[in-house]
């Protein structure tokens, strides 16, 4: 528990720093400016060996999940671990939404101008902002490590890791905590999905290496068409078809 915490400090403090341009750059421009900060920590990961321990080989194996002497074991100890930390998340993360503090962020989001004329301070709110989801990629850093990977080592979070948590977002709905759930939801299915249908279309032709450029290359499609069509991700689609069901159903 202390690693996890400290872990989230560590992290919005990066996020802080890295985050001073948004005062500058909006949308887009700054997900991709602040994807900067990937390329330090990794640099910082592989530069000062005290990160991996002074390990030769710069990986270091992560110790068990133990929080107040309840050690989490096995594989289905460390998912229910997970699975524990991203529900207390997600609920925290809901109360923030719905709070004042909340409010503030949806209306600099919409129009940070008009937002600094009813008196909310920019600046600070911001920053804030970075420092709370840092905080949360911090603490899912350490369930990637120590429930997942059972490693630490800098190619663990590499630069295609942070490009598929932006992925996720886009696909799965911007400003909408459903759409991040439905976001790493296909993000996870759709290469089991490709793997079968590329099995049973092709067969021993589909291999690894067939797999992962096919998953590039849908997954680009997907994120374009997603930009163009509908940038609200699937959450403004499932909303859209839970209507119509819910339409269709009192017109029986």
């Amino acid at each position: 528990a202390g690693t996890m915490i400290l872990a989230g400090i560590s992290a919005a403090g990066f996020g802080v720093v890295f985050g001073l341009p948004s005062l500058r750059l909006r949308g887009f421009y700054l997900a991709v400016s602040t994807l900067a900060a990937q390329f330090f920590v990794q640099w910082a990961l592989t530069k000062f060996s005290w990160f991996s321990n002074d390990s030769a080989s710069g990986v270091i194996d992560a110790p068990k999940l133990s929080i107040a002497g309840f050690e989490f074991d096995g594989a289905v100890g460390r998912y229910l671990f997970a699975l524990t930390v991203v529900v207390v998340i997600t609920f925290l993360a809901h109360r923030l939404v719905t709070s004042q503090t909340g409010r503030n962020f949806i209306a600099i989001r919409d129009n940070d101008t008009a937002a600094r004329i009813i008196g909310i301070p920019v600046l600070k709110t911001k920053l804030l902002a970075f420092a709370i989801s840092s905080f949360i990629i911090g603490v899912a850093g350490v369930i990637w490590a120590f429930a997942y990977l059972r490693t630490v080592e800098p190619a663990g979070f590499d630069l295609d890791r942070s490009f598929q948590i932006l992925f996720i977002i886009i696909i799965g709905g911007l400003a909408s905590i459903r759409g991040a759930f439905l976001g790493a939801a296909l993000i996870v299915v759709f290469p089991l999905v490709l793997s079968r249908l590329g099995g049973f279309l092709l067969g021993d032709l589909f291999d690894s290496g067939v797999l992962d450029m096919s998953q590039r290359i849908v997954l680009g499609a997907l994120i374009i068409l997603f930009l163009i069509l509908e940038p609200d991700g699937l959450v403004a689609l499932w909303d859209r078809v839970r209507r119509r069901l819910s339409l269709a159903w009192q017109s029986r």
